[in-house]
């Protein structure tokens, strides 16, 4: 059974677009931070949180700040201040932990996340 999930995932890798693996990606990390957020005190799950969301917007900024991203410059550097944002809000989270500052980027995850599967594609 183990080995027919992993090759569904595999199969699912390969033929999901950006925009939805991207919004599959913001919705996991809202989850994680929200179950981090519920399981207040478990440090290693937060941190495991803070980490994973810290790696996915390492990702999208690295990838919105290229010369050829085709998004619009203005969209692009929407996205890049809202990624630097993120980290630094993470790195403010790191220092001093509090629950309820969580919220800020579970929405932030989540309503991106609902914005990139419903806005239109454009090619």
């Amino acid at each position: 059974m183990q080995q027919a999930v992993l090759a569904y995932q595999q199969v699912a890798r390969r033929t999901v677009s950006p925009r939805d693996l991207e919004a599959n990606l913001l919705s996991r990390s809202a989850a994680n931070l929200q179950r981090a957020r519920d399981a207040w005190g478990d440090r290693d799950e937060f941190r495991a949180a803070l980490r994973f969301n810290r790696r996915l917007w390492n990702v999208l900024l690295t990838s919105v700040t290229r010369e050829d991203n085709p998004l619009p410059a203005a969209i692009r550097q929407n996205v890049a201040n809202l990624g630097l944002f993120i980290l630094n809000h993470t790195i403010k989270l790191e220092a001093n932990p509090q629950a309820q500052k969580l919220d800020v980027l579970i929405n932030i995850n989540r309503e991106l996340a609902a914005g990139l599967r419903t806005l239109p594609v454009h090619n």
